[in-house]
């Protein structure tokens, strides 16, 4: 019995252990650059200005979390994120940060981390924007009541509508071709997005000792002047 209970005491103080410095700074870099994402939807959610600075913000710490700390931390830094906006936010507003922050902040870091090609990163990383902002419209849209992509809808009429009388086209466009007008001007937009994502990371990410991939040769003249 004696030797059961020192048993189950060297067992407690085992799993006791105290954390070592890499694991502790891993720890604090994951909860304060998780803050620091939670912060941005946040301040991307309710306040009226500034929504294009939060919008390419947001998923740069996550990001800079799996390139410096790996995609174990990423994954818990993006679990920690949502339930943190779940417990502000609520059960609907908190998981929508996913659609398409989380998932792009992921790939990204990952992508990254990999030392993938610029091409490809930006390739996939266009496809996860589009997929996350149209299934966005539709949750939104679920939440207030109101069909939000009648929006994205009408700006594709507005462009087609300027086409036709800046060249004077015999053109009546469709529905259809308003509708794809629509998901072009989604895909045109996250194809800039995700790009200036690239830019940013690096230009930012070597000054915070985790540097990512270098630019293709044909975007060396616009990304290799560092503003910073």
């Amino acid at each position: 019995m004696l030797k059961f209970k020192k048993s189950r005491i060297s067992q407690k103080s085992n799993s006791m252990k105290p954390l070592t410095s890499r694991q502790a700074i891993q720890l604090v870099e994951t909860s304060y650059l998780t803050a620091a994402s939670a912060l941005i939807w946040i301040a991307l959610y309710y306040l009226p200005i500034g929504a294009a600075f939060f919008r390419l913000a947001l998923p740069l710490p996550l990001a800079l979390l799996q390139v410096r700390r790996g995609l174990s931390s990423g994954l818990e830094g993006t679990a920690l994120l949502v339930m943190l906006l779940m417990a502000l936010m609520g059960p609907i507003r908190g998981p929508l940060v996913l659609f398409p922050y989380g998932f792009l902040a992921l790939w990204l870091g990952w992508s990254w981390l990999k030392g993938f090609s610029w091409w490809l990163s930006w390739a996939v990383g266009v496809f996860i924007g589009t997929i996350g902002f149209i299934v966005r419209v539709f949750l939104l849209s679920f939440l207030v009541g109101e069909n939000l992509w009648v929006v994205v809808t009408r700006a594709g009429f507005l462009l087609l509508e300027r086409i036709i009388d800046l060249f004077n086209l015999p053109l009546i466009p469709d529905l259809l071709f308003v509708q794809l007008t629509a998901l072009f001007l989604v895909v045109f937009q996250e194809l800039i997005f995700v790009l200036t994502l690239h830019a940013i990371a690096f230009w930012i990410f070597p000054k915070l000792n985790a540097s990512i991939p270098p630019p293709p040769r044909v975007l060396n003249t616009l990304i290799l002047w560092d503003p910073i």
